[in-house]
């Protein structure tokens, strides 16, 4: 079992900046893809990005590419999204998940943590 528990979230305004973090516990995350989604109100949850726990290479939803960048500090066993230039459109509960299997997919995430709200404002 991964356990995943999140923190950081909060209200921003448009064109801010906000770091959410994911700390990790309960099995050794060297064969695991960490990484985040996110839910908007009315909305299915969404693939924001993820990272390779043992490689550190990185993938990105289109929507985010070039604002959002996910880090990872494996003394900490934490994974990072800083989110610059966010907008209103990134409002939404952000998700930390973890899988062996990787993909954009919600089916292929085993692991969920409890979710935290980020709210920008416009």
């Amino acid at each position: 079992q991964v356990q995943l528990v999140e923190s950081g979230g909060g209200l921003v305004q448009a064109g801010g900046s906000l770091r959410l973090s994911c700390a990790a516990s309960g099995r050794t995350l060297n064969s695991y893809v960490v990484g985040w989604f996110r839910q908007a109100p009315g909305k299915e949850r969404e693939f924001v990005g993820v990272i390779s726990w043992s490689s550190g290479s990185t993938a990105y939803a289109d929507s985010v590419k070039g604002r959002f960048t996910i880090s990872r500090d494996n003394a900490k066993n934490t994974v990072y999204l800083q989110m610059n230039s966010l907008k209103a459109e990134d409002t939404a509960v952000y998700y930390c998940v973890a899988t062996t299997h990787g993909g954009v997919r919600v089916a292929n995430y085993d692991y969920w943590g409890q979710g935290t709200q980020v709210t920008v404002s416009s």
